[in-house]
């Protein structure tokens, strides 16, 4: 039986998303039909709907890649999935080519995105594939406090980070440097700081300092009010002080702006890794050498590999990371108001929109 269903099009930049209803059929084999309980909103959708990022399947198009819900319908080969509660990666690899074979499911060719190669999450159903798909456990998450609508955000906000911290290496004793503590950066301090390392968190916003001050991080700085040049001297006095290294610091770049980029770049040192974890169209001027005169690395983070999903929502579920505190529900019916209060900068905590 085809499922009545409603969805919010993107059909030109900047003009009002649409509401249109439609019809989905039976899943192909190996796709489910997924009843959505919550769609984050993320820096990523506001690029596409202000800034003009092309989306790979041309407009219309239905945005949103941060997803959970309940699976209705289930193809063949992923009938085992029906009725379970799920996240739906932001990523979602072919799971058969060789690099996704060899554990590289982030660079594989035939990747499809909600939200960009697929019709995406901010409707009321979504037919996405079921490889990768991260099982909720609906006890934990009861026992944790949350709704299924919540742990969407885990898809990107959570699971990005997670990855970037992972490659980076972080453990005991790593001083990590999180620039921009929005939605994705938050939660990179509170994974960094999960995974052993000490967190200092730089961002413009007082209230979202204060905010992640409370789970985690050591330090703040607000770029505003420190001298850019005496920043560096600022996070090594710090380290000295808490008996942590002055070389070999880990520096996330969350803010995805060309100022926070700028800022990443200046706090290099000997050894040092930069994860460019954060999205800009915008360019940045900087000394390549850099890298080489400290022997440092840069990293970029696509996604998150569909097999570290269960490890990043096992720290939200064991309450390692907060996330109610974080985010806030709308209804989707108010997604034209809630993208606006985003570009805005009106909101301080992540965006949930509930059909």
């Amino acid at each position: 039986m085809p499922i009545a269903a409603y969805r919010w099009v993107m059909t030109s930049v900047g003009e009002p998303l649409i509401r249109q209803s439609f019809e989905l059929g039976a899943p192909a084999a190996g796709e489910v039909t997924v009843e959505i309980a919550g769609c984050g909103v993320c820096h990523t959708d506001l690029g596409y709907y202000y800034d003009g990022v092309r989306t790979n399947q041309p407009l219309p198009l239905t945005l949103g890649h941060e997803i959970s819900g309940r699976v209705v319908a289930a193809g063949a080969g992923a009938e085992h999935w029906l009725g379970r509660a799920v996240i739906i990666p932001a990523v979602i690899p072919c799971g058969t080519c060789d690099a996704c074979k060899r554990g590289k499911g982030t660079i594989c060719a035939k990747q499809v995105m909600p939200g960009n190669d697929i019709e995406g999450g901010f409707a009321s159903h979504i037919s996405a594939p079921s490889f990768g798909l991260c099982a909720v456990d609906e006890n934990r998450l009861e026992a944790a406090g949350l709704k299924l609508a919540d742990v969407s955000v885990v898809a990107d906000a959570v699971t990005t980070p997670y990855q970037a911290v992972i490659q980076a290496g972080v453990g005991p004793g790593t001083l990590c440097i999180v620039i921009g503590v929005g939605g994705v950066g938050g939660h990179c301090a509170q994974v960094a700081s999960a995974f052993g390392g000490t967190v200092v968190a730089i961002d413009v916003d007082d209230v979202k300092l204060a905010a992640i001050a409370a789970h985690g991080v050591a330090k703040t700085f607000n770029a505003r009010s420190v001298d850019p040049k005496a920043l560096k001297k600022e996070i090594a006095g710090f380290a000295k002080g808490h008996g942590l290294p002055t070389r070999e610091w880990v520096i996330f770049e969350c803010s995805g702006t060309a100022a926070g980029q700028s800022t990443a770049w200046s706090l290099l040192v000997h050894g040092a890794t930069l994860a460019v974890v954060g999205f800009t169209m915008d360019k940045v001027e900087v000394r390549l050498s850099n890298l080489m005169a400290f022997h440092a690395r840069a990293l970029g983070n696509w996604g998150c590999a569909t097999e570290l999903y269960p490890g990043a929502l096992d720290l939200v579920l064991d309450r390692k990371i907060e996330l109610a505190a974080f985010i806030e529900r709308h209804p989707l019916d108010s997604i034209n108001e809630i993208f606006a209060m985003a570009h805005e900068h009106k909101l301080t905590r992540r965006a949930i929109l509930v059909p």
